[in-house]
């Protein structure tokens, strides 16, 4: 018998599952506490339940965690970076943010990614699996045992596309707010998609009140089509009205990602095209100093072009902001790590 994902399953689900099991209703509590908030990586970690009720379990189910496999941490910063190794020997990684607010993390969702981006290292490689709502839960997990911190935001921008992965990640957006879990509001919860129109709509049929973040890169069909293969089957267009119709219905301010790529992206022209794109959207534009990944050619915008296209955008209307490199000497970008430890394990073949 395949055993189950317990982590993976919700409070009344597991309630249900043991109930089956002709356990009593306090033992779902019981366990889901320890799963969720002690944060146990194995039932023998469970004091308070006996020893036959932790060898059903064991017979039943399966706790899915993360293993640190490689840990970084800025001088700079305190930004924390983990590459960790999963039960099948896939890798993913994680970034831990320290701020004066609290802990973010930004977590993948996908071992590897489908969409092609030309600046980014996480699809080099391909794309390999989806991640389990556990293994999306066992990367904040694992940081938290380690640090011995309270996680406080979650940004679902690490490796991979999470409209991609809905229906876990979905599900890792209900146990992670759960009130017996966790309990990280929504409000505290960012997504980022590169733009899969379809799950945009899908998403705002569950109003939920997380932070969509879309990853826009470039004004026009031509530029974005070149850096962003999903920009072929929906296009700027398509990607800006479902944007605008989520602001409309959810009153949530959409937050639009633009990676600066020095004479791809960044001229005075893009940023005009770009405010007159955006009027009328309920947003807020990060402008990202794009980081330079070896495999993908691409240079980071210098930082008067930077500042200039900012102007151009804040003197339209638009608020506008430029992201704070954290990490830096540490590779901190997702995608990194995994790309030369999978390189590490060829190599020793």
């Amino acid at each position: 018998m395949e055993k189950k994902d317990i982590v993976s399953m919700s409070f009344d689900e597991l309630s249900s599952e043991l109930k089956s099991m002709g356990l009593p209703a306090f033992r779902a509590k019981q366990i889901y506490d320890w799963l969720h908030k002690k944060l146990v990586s194995s039932f023998e970690e469970m004091t308070n339940i006996s020893k036959e009720l932790i060898e059903k379990l064991n017979d039943n189910f399966v706790i899915f965690g993360c293993s640190i496999e490689k840990k970084l941490v800025s001088s700079y910063d305190n930004t924390v970076k983990y590459l960790f190794v999963l039960p099948d020997g896939e890798y993913l990684e994680c970034v831990v943010m320290d701020y004066k607010y609290g802990h973010t993390i930004c977590v993948s969702t996908q071992v590897g990614c489908k969409m092609g981006c030309a600046f980014c290292a996480s699809g080099i490689g391909g794309f390999k699996r989806q991640l389990a709502p556990s293994e999306i839960l066992g990367q904040i997990y694992a940081a938290q045992r380690d640090l011995g911190v309270r996680i406080s935001r979650i940004v679902l921008m690490g490796m991979g596309e999470p409209l991609d992965n809905f229906d876990n990640v979905m599900k890792f957006l209900e146990l992670v707010s759960d009130e017996r879990g966790l309990n990280i509001g929504m409000r505290h919860i960012s997504l980022s998609t590169s733009g899969i129109v379809p799950r945009i709509y899908d998403l705002l049929d569950r109003r939920l009140q997380l932070t969509l973040s879309v990853s826009l890169h470039a004004p026009n069909d031509e530029i974005r089509s070149k850096i962003m293969p999903v920009n072929n089957k929906w296009s700027v267009s398509e990607l800006l009205g479902a944007c605008r119709r989520y602001a409309d219905v959810t009153s949530r301010r959409i937050s639009f990602e633009y990676a600066m790529m020095q004479g791809v992206n960044d001229s005075a022209e893009c940023a005009a095209e770009l405010a007159g794109k955006l009027k009328g959207i309920l947003c807020h534009v990060n402008l990202i100093p794009a980081n330079e990944v070896p495999e993908k050619g691409h240079k980071r915008s210098n930082d008067t072009d930077i500042e200039k296209f900012k102007a151009i955008l804040e003197k339209a209307g638009h608020t506008v902001t430029v992201r704070r490199t954290l990490g830096s000497d540490i590779n901190a970008s997702c995608g990194q790590l995994r790309r030369e430890k999978i390189k590490e394990d060829n190599l020793g073949k």
